[in-house]
Parts: C-alpha cells; structure tokens; sequence
C-alpha cells in the first residue's frame, strides 16, 4: 500500500502543531507540512526534539497537537 509510507509525524511549523498520520483519511500536503518521521508512536518529547535538530521551529517547546481536519 503506497499510502501507508506516508503514515507518521507531520509539522505544520507556521502553528506548531504536530499531527499523528496512520491512516489515509488525510495526508499532510507541502509546504504547510512536513513530515518529520514514520515513527506514529513518537513521543512529543522526541517530536520536539527532531524539530529543534532540523531547525523547523524557533522554540520546540511551543510544538502541541493538533487535529486532522473534519472531511466536508
């Protein structure tokens, strides 16, 4: 399944929000989002961490979750 190496951790940096992707209901378009690891367990202290390595955000700590949006 071609989706499903899209499943993972996305950042939207411009809100600092992350969102856990593991199924195809909705995948993270560029350049808003970028993906930052196939690991959907990831915990936000290691999302933050991987943000801060490759620079993403400013300040990590002001990452949180966020939601998927609701399909119309």
């Amino acid at each position: 399944m071609q989706q499903r190496s899209k499943f993972g951790i996305y950042l939207n940096a411009n809100d600092r929000k992350v969102v856990r992707i593991n199924s195809p209901y909705w995948i993270p378009e560029e350049p808003d989002w970028v993906f930052l690891t196939p690991e959907v367990n990831a915990t936000l202290l290691r999302i933050r961490e991987m943000a801060q390595e490759k620079a993403l955000v400013s300040d990590a700590g002001d990452i949180t979750w966020g939601r998927i949006p609701l399909r119309d």
